[in-house]
């Protein structure tokens, strides 16, 4: 990994509202702070199979995917089905990474972090960098559909 890259990571992960992320649960007992590590893991690992992709975005879109505003798990609030969880956090997690690392976003990041959540929001990725990090989330997600139950929680319903 360039020098380059290893400073947005750390720009992100020494981030105080990111760490918060470490007591948000994501899907079962890991963490949103872990889950956004692994997706961006292998992300990462995927997008430098290919030269021309733009590995920057890459890394903030997928690290910076699910920083939505609060623990959705433990937020009762009752509502409509299309404004549950899954539908919207990509939204919050965008309007999140605008305020926290505004340096850090462009086309891209943003494309990344709003279209992750394809097709349950129905729009789909516009660049082949959104579709690794959306596949790869996917993949890490996946682990939760071992167990029945968590299908539910997958959704955010």
């Amino acid at each position: 990994m360039k020098k380059e890259q290893l400073q947005i990571i750390a720009t992100i992960l020494e981030n105080e509202e990111f760490k918060k992320r470490k007591s948000f649960r994501h899907h079962g007992e890991i963490s949103v702070y872990e889950h956004s590590l692994k997706v961006a893991l292998l992300s990462y690992k995927i997008g430098s199979k290919f030269k021309y992709l733009d590995i920057n975005s890459i890394l903030v879109g997928s690290l910076l995917h699910d920083f939505y505003f609060r623990d959705w798990q433990s937020y009762k609030e009752k509502r409509p089905f299309l404004k549950k969880h899954g539908f919207v956090h990509a939204k919050e997690a965008l309007e999140n990474s605008e305020i926290y690392f505004p340096d850090l976003m462009n086309d891209k990041t943003r494309n990344i972090i709003l279209r992750h959540m394809f097709p349950l929001n129905k729009i789909p990725p516009r660049y082949i960098e959104s579709w690794i990090v959306s596949i790869a989330d996917k993949i890490v997600s996946f682990e939760t559909l071992i167990k029945p139950t968590s299908i539910i929680k997958l959704l955010g319903l």
